[in-house]
Order: structure tokens, then C-alpha cells, then sequence
């Protein structure tokens, strides 16, 4: 019985040894991912204040949200790898785009509204306070977000509109004078 447990404990001992390299390494890897993750969002955030106006932080916090994931994403399969769980690592990385597929599917109409309400934000010629048409609503914009665009109807009611039903076709009204010109857009 004393051998079992000699064997034992030599063993454990043996195992730690081994060990200790690989979680060394892992703990620099992790002040190395954390310190560039950290620099690299910081870089993000600095371009894409740069190429969005203040009202539309909201750009700017998805993208920068966005690349986190992924940096973070990528930084744990990496860590996998270095104390030596490759495969489970490879077979997340597998699991991980499945799923993200299936979530891309199932929130198709949300995507399509974010990216449609990007377009919104970055258009010159569709800002709050503009007179616009698009169905099933004609009024002033009120307010342009990610994923909605709220009017204020000839009637006065607030009504939310998604964003890919806007960027679909609407019409500007504008005034030049006494005189009203209309400016449409349709996207392709």
C-alpha cells in the first residue's frame, strides 16, 4: 500500500513539473494578448471616431464591441494551444462557427437593419429634422438609430420604422425658396 502511494505522489510531482513551463508561458501569452487587445481597440476606437460623427458613437461602440469578440475569441483558442489543448481548441473554433452561422441566420432581419441603419447614419441627405417619406409613414425624422429610425407623422404620433424597410426607398422633402423639391432614394 505504501509503494501506491509513493508512486502516486511521484507522479503528481512529475506532472506539476511538466506543467509549470506551459502555464508559464501561458500567463505571458495572456499579459501579451491583454496588453495588445487593449491597444489594438484602443487604435479602433481612435479611426472610428475619426471617420463618424459624435451622434453616431453607436457605429463606433458596435465596431469596436464587434472586434473585441473576435480578438478575445481567437486570443482563448490560441491559449488553448499553448498548454496543449489543441484539439479542444480546433473543435471549438469548428463549434464556434456553426453556431455563429445559425445565430447569423436566426438574427438575418437585426443585421439587416444595423447595416441598413449605417447606411442611414452616413448618408448626407437623411438627418433628423428632414422631411422624408418612406412607407408607411411621411413626417420629420426624428432620430436615426442602429437598428430603427422614429418619425414624427403629419398626424403627430411617433412611429418606429426598421431600418431596412427605410433604406429600401424613401423621399426627401425640401424647401428652396417658396418652392418644393423632392430628392428621392432608392437603394439597388
Amino acid at each position: 500500500m505504501g509503494g501506491l502511494v509513493e508512486v502516486t505522489i511521484n507522479d503528481f510531482v512529475v506532472s506539476i513539473a511538466e506543467a509549470v513551463p506551459k502555464l508559464l508561458a501561458a500567463l505571458v501569452f495572456l499579459t501579451l494578448a491583454y496588453v495588445t487587445i487593449r491597444v489594438l481597440l484602443y487604435v479602433l476606437r481612435g479611426v472610428l471616431d475619426g471617420l463618424y460623427p459624435e451622434e453616431q458613437d453607436l457605429v463606433v461602440d458596435l465596431g469596436v464591441a464587434i472586434a473585441g469578440v473576435f480578438l478575445w475569441f481567437g486570443a482563448a483558442l490560441a491559449l488553448l494551444n499553448i498548454v496543449g489543448m489543441g484539439e479542444i481548441a480546433a473543435s471549438l473554433g469548428t463549434a464556434a462557427g456553426f453556431i455563429a452561422l445559425g445565430v447569423s441566420y436566426a438574427l438575418s432581419n437585426m443585421i439587416a437593419d444595423t447595416v441598413a441603419g449605417v447606411y442611414l447614419l452616413r448618408d448626407p441627405d437623411f438627418n433628423p429634422g428632414d422631411r422624408v417619406k418612406s412607407d408607411p409613414v411621411t413626417g420629420v425624422v426624428e432620430s436615426i438609430e442602429l437598428r430603427k429610425t422614429r418619425f414624427e407623422s403629419d398626424e403627430g404620433d411617433t412611429v418606429v420604422v426598421a431600418n431596412r424597410d427605410v433604406e429600401k426607398k424613401w423621399t426627401k422633402y425640401e424647401e428652396v425658396g417658396d418652392e418644393k423639391v423632392v430628392a428621392t432614394t432608392e437603394s439597388v
